[in-house]
């Protein structure tokens, strides 16, 4: 491979590492910015059924509502970055399948 080729394959392996690692940063960014008020409000952590909607919505759905806020829910949940927002969805609608 000549240099060039290096370098954009190395370019290529980092964004998607970085990727990765946002993703994997939904767990944190969760437990920072939208346990404490879903562990009070609803939908409430535990509560499987009244996540059902938002799970059904799905994660880019509901990333833009969040993004936004609503009700009592700041934008961005307190998350810093659109990512982290996404990052968080994603993390906890996985675990309300």
């Amino acid at each position: 491979m000549n240099r060039a080729m290096l370098v954009l394959v190395g370019a290529i392996g980092a964004t998607l590492a970085a990727g990765s690692a946002a993703a994997a940063d939904g767990k944190a960014v969760w437990e920072k910015s939208c346990n404490g008020c879903h562990t009070m409000m609803a939908p409430k952590i535990d509560d499987k059924a009244a996540w059902a909607p938002f799970v059904k919505m799905g994660a880019e759905e509901v990333s833009a509502v969040v993004v936004k806020g609503k009700g009592m829910m700041p934008p961005k949940g307190g998350a810093a970055s659109d990512a982290d927002v996404k990052a968080a969805v994603e993390y906890i609608l996985s675990q309300m399948k």
